[in-house]
């Protein structure tokens, strides 16, 4: 094993085991602002995992460097089927969809990118199906 995958190894095997405050002393200054940054947009809207970090590491959006956004995302603990429901209750609250409507809507790229499962997921808890 190379030195640079062994310590790759170890640092995983070490971010698994940190508590999520532990985890969070780990992160850099960027990575802690677009921590910052995505639990603003979570307590807003209902967010995909892909989206929020669309949404983090856009020009047009935050710019934070896609890795650091990616590390925020993935150290919030987000439950992504939760979001689906958000998403998908803000969606009806506006518009009536079909229920394969509501799930195309939220799985697209050019939707709110969730996956498949997490769309049926939202669909169906928002009464949609």
């Amino acid at each position: 094993m190379s030195a640079s995958l062994s310590s790759k190894t170890v640092l995983l095997g070490l971010s698994l085991t940190l508590s999520p405050a532990a985890f969070a002393e780990t992160l850099t200054g960027p990575q802690r602002n677009a921590v910052r940054s995505a639990e603003s947009y979570l307590a807003f809207a209902g967010f995909s995992r892909t989206g929020l970090i669309e949404q983090l590491s856009s020009a047009f959006g935050d710019g934070y460097d896609v890795a650091d956004a990616t590390v925020a995302v993935d150290s919030l603990g987000v439950d992504w089927n939760r979001q689906a429901v958000r998403s998908a209750d803000s969606y009806l609250s506006f518009m009536g969809f079909s229920c394969n409507g509501l799930i195309e809507q939220l799985s697209s790229d050019a939707g709110d990118g969730f996956t498949v499962q997490q769309a049926q997921f939202g669909a169906q808890q928002a009464g949609a199906c």
